[in-house]
């Protein structure tokens, strides 16, 4: 039963991201990212070659809107497309040692900037958001 009296999910949270996400703006451009080449160059880092369609589906992206960002990303030399040798229609990704580099400093800086926030919780709090938060980005969904 929901708590009475208590925002709804998106209302609390919604206007948390969209502070996290302006604040991850500069850092993301110091590194020549926008936040989608960052959440490209994040999944191909933490898991294996995919094709294009696999990383749209992943990422939650249609495929044919990312494409100008694969190109860029191509262009900087932070990923690779190279045509599957058992389809040529197929373009498998892989990210170079300059996108790994790219997406962890960027990350490193965003996380430090998060560390800040975080703290303004008590410790045991942190642990709980933190655990939840990851737990409810992991849940199946109707």
């Amino acid at each position: 039963m929901a708590e009475q009296g208590r925002p709804d999910l998106a209302a609390m949270l919604g206007g948390l991201m969209r502070r996290l996400m302006n604040a991850e703006t500069p850092v993301l451009a110091e590194h020549g990212l926008t936040m989608w080449g960052y959440v490209v160059l994040s999944a191909l880092d933490d898991g294996p070659v995919r094709t294009q369609a696999a990383l749209a589906k992943a990422i939650g992206a249609d495929k044919t809107r990312i494409i100008g960002t694969l190109d860029t990303l191509q262009e900087d030399g932070l990923i690779t497309r190279e045509p599957d040798p058992k389809d040529r229609r197929v373009r498998l990704l892989g990210i170079t040692d300059d996108g790994r580099a790219a997406r962890r400093s960027a990350q490193a800086q965003i996380q430090e900037q998060e560390e800040r926030l975080l703290g303004q919780l008590p410790a045991a709090d942190r642990k709980a958001f933190l655990r939840a938060a990851l737990t409810l980005s992991e849940a199946r969904w109707p």
